[in-house]
């Protein structure tokens, strides 16, 4: 775990122990175990993104232009009736990103 966080695990197995974080089983318990005066943030995968969307109020997004066999979770779409993009920074692909891509913040509407 990165140090001075708070680390929430949601798993769906009941016995699983991380070192230095809280595991639970839903969203309601790993937003009831976070800070209440701290800024939250969701860091997958794809079904709990699903869950969570629709309590967030600020979505920080790396949009990858391209498709990767590897990947595995993905956003779910956004919304622009309900979210504005405030923010993004496009970066080129280059000799470290295979991928253009974008870092987007989205706020709701």
């Amino acid at each position: 775990p990165l140090p001075n966080r708070t680390h929430v695990i949601i798993t769906r197995q009941q016995d699983y122990k991380a070192d230095g974080c809280i595991v639970v089983n839903t969203i309601k318990e790993a937003i009831a175990a976070c800070p209440q005066d701290e800024e939250v943030f969701v860091i997958g995968g794809g079904e709990i993104y699903k869950q969570s969307i629709d309590l967030a109020d600020k979505v920080e997004l790396t949009r990858v232009y391209g498709t990767s066999p590897e990947a595995d979770a993905f956003f779910p779409q956004i919304d622009t009736t309900k979210w504005r993009m405030e923010h993004e920074v496009f970066h080129p692909k280059d000799e470290k990103h295979a991928f253009d891509m974008a870092f987007q913040t989205f706020v709701r509407d």
